[in-house]
């Protein structure tokens, strides 16, 4: 619609018209009402007003609740913060974290605080000063958007840093009774976490190291152990430049010391498996007297130490393998896992074959070129010397990262190579295995693979916290802020788990992420009648709402009780 300006004997006129379309398609305009002459709009007698209250209401006056204005308040989310309010509570972390943080801050709910920090890496992480833009739209139960500030959560954060052994302690006492003490088979592995900043502190966390996204950044180290289920139960920070093999040791004594279990299976990736770690384990205990027990993955740099125990094995069962196989043999008191993948091997064995071709086709062309020098013909560019083509085509060996097959005589005054088909042969032997070492001896081979590849749902973990909630780029200096923040993400990851571990429970196809996501519509709502009364109330839940909080085993929640929260 629109206003129109017609003249007819020399005054002008405002007409209300709409566009439309006639059966033909054409665009047509048609009046809907006239609204008066234009030089009586601003006039005391208000033609304008007169001529909408004649479109909306005829010739009678309007209700006198028309002339009253009805206020709409911005609508608060409230679903997924109800939802996660309500987790909170079932899981006991109230009895975590009340005591240390009442305590320390008796002028304000320090507890209350924690959980909206909380909360927000799970719903829509942001800085500790984007909380209060996001507290603006969210109503977190109990929580008054009055008691958030951002001195608040910084001091809350510091007491969490000052008080973390205790803490650790007290949650882990809270997850306990989700843990199988009889067997408990843990997983170990360790993250790179990316800081910001260039100030140097005491103690400081944050060095340069080889980090997992590419490169040398300035980042901390996360460890996470978690259970065969997924529920993760202990982390610990570590300074950006300690090596991955230094960790597990510490990390899994605290765990033993901790939860107490009657048997630990730890299962740990690749990289933190080296001689010495090996050596150690063997000796670690539990309170029991009994060994830990361990599944542990070769390194791939340390493939080459096993190939002569591997060759009889490959030839008998992995060369006429249609499918994966597994197996074992014996090395150095310990259980050998080997678990083989045709498909796999054929892939590795084939890309390795076409770096091969490529580095023979390179020393083919430079060996081409340095021949046509020789009798004399002249190239574009500098020329190339034995020297230089020497180190070029060894710069691409290293690149191809093929220099066990591809042997280079760097002394030797002539660009010369040579293929190792010896060591060709033992690399193509090892593709596609995975070696697994154990003194684990109840569990089969097919288990022991099966428990390792496990491992894979912890790379899950780390997924989540970078993602979903965004762990990285940590812009904390201080130490104790920087595992004030993984604490906080450590908690948020042990409620995104035990959403995921109910929602799968139940067959349910939501993930975690997308149950959130359907609860968050769920919005409080507060409107000022024209009579000045107001009119409070939650949006009508519908079927699929109703349907994720039976399913999780979580009240629905209903107006009053979140109104009596605020």
């Amino acid at each position: 619609m629109f206003i129109k300006i017609t003249e007819s004997g020399g005054r002008r006129y405002a007409k209300l018209a709409e566009a439309y379309r006639d059966e033909k398609g054409v665009s047509r305009q048609r009046i809907i009402a006239n609204l008066g002459r234009v030089d009586a709009l601003h006039s005391s007698d208000n033609a304008l007003g007169k001529g909408l209250k004649r479109l909306c209401f005829g010739d009678t006056d309007p209700p006198e609740s028309a002339a009253a204005i009805t206020e709409f308040n911005p609508a608060l989310s409230v679903g997924a913060t109800w939802l996660l309010h309500s987790l909170w509570k079932q899981l006991g972390f109230s009895n975590v974290f009340r005591p240390c943080l009442s305590s320390a801050h008796p002028g304000f709910d320090a507890e209350a605080l924690l959980k909206v920090m909380v909360f927000n890496r799970l719903c829509d992480p942001e800085s500790k000063l984007g909380i209060l833009r996001w507290m603006e739209s969210t109503l977190v139960p109990g929580v008054p958007i009055s008691a958030v500030t951002h001195q608040r959560l910084l001091r809350t954060m510091d007491t969490l840093g000052a008080a973390r052994d205790a803490l650790d302690e007290r949650l882990a006492a809270q997850i306990k009774p989700l843990i199988d003490k009889d067997l408990s088979v843990v997983f170990y592995d360790l993250t790179t976490l990316r800081a910001e900043g260039h100030s140097a502190e005491e103690d400081d966390l944050r060095y340069r190291g080889l980090s997992k996204e590419g490169g040398f950044r300035r980042q901390c180290l996360l460890g996470v152990v978690q259970t065969a289920e997924g529920l993760p139960i202990y982390h610990e920070v570590f300074t950006g430049n300690t090596a991955e093999t230094k960790t597990l040791l510490p990390t899994f004594k605290k765990v033993i010391a901790r939860y107490q279990v009657k048997r630990l299976i730890l299962v740990a990736d690749r990289g933190l498996l080296s001689l010495d770690n090996l050596d150690e384990l063997l000796e670690t205990r539990l309170d029991d007297g009994s060994p830990l027990e361990f599944i542990l993955a070769v390194a791939g740099r340390r493939y080459g130490e096993f190939q002569d125990t591997l060759k009889a094995f490959h030839e008998r069962d992995c060369l006429p393998a249609k499918k994966e196989v597994v197996g074992e043999i014996g090395w150095q008191d310990q259980r050998l896992v080997i678990a083989h993948d045709p498909d796999l091997a054929g892939e590795a064995t084939a890309t390795r074959d076409r770096k091969v071709a490529a580095l023979e086709a390179l020393a083919a062309e430079l060996a081409t070129k340095l021949d046509a020098q020789d009798e004399g013909v002249k190239h574009r560019g500098r020329k190339l010397s034995e020297g230089g083509a020497m180190a070029r085509f060894y710069n691409a060996v290293m690149d191809a990262r093929l220099s066990k097959v591809v042997k280079l005589d760097l002394s030797s005054e002539l660009f010369t190579y040579d293929i190792d088909n010896a060591s060709l042969e033992k690399e193509r032997m090892l593709d596609g295995k995975l070696l697994l070492i154990t003194n684990v001896q109840d569990l089969d081979a097919k288990e022991v693979v099966s428990r390792y590849k496990a491992l894979a749902d912890i790379e899950r973990g780390f997924r989540v916290l970078k993602n979903e909630l965004e762990i990285v780029p940590m812009y904390h200096r201080l130490p104790d802020r920087i595992r004030s923040h993984a604490l906080i993400c450590f908690v948020a990851l042990i409620m995104h788990r035990v959403l995921r571990m109910r929602l799968k429970d139940k067959k349910s196809p939501m993930s975690p992420e997308r149950a959130l996501e359907v609860a968050g519509r769920i919005q409080y709502h507060n409107v000022t009648l024209g009579d000045g009364s107001k009119v409070k109330g939650l949006s009508r839940l519908d079927d699929r709402q109703m349907d994720l909080f039976a399913a999780i085993e979580i009240p629905k929640p209903t107006e009053n009780e979140v109104v009596d929260r605020l």
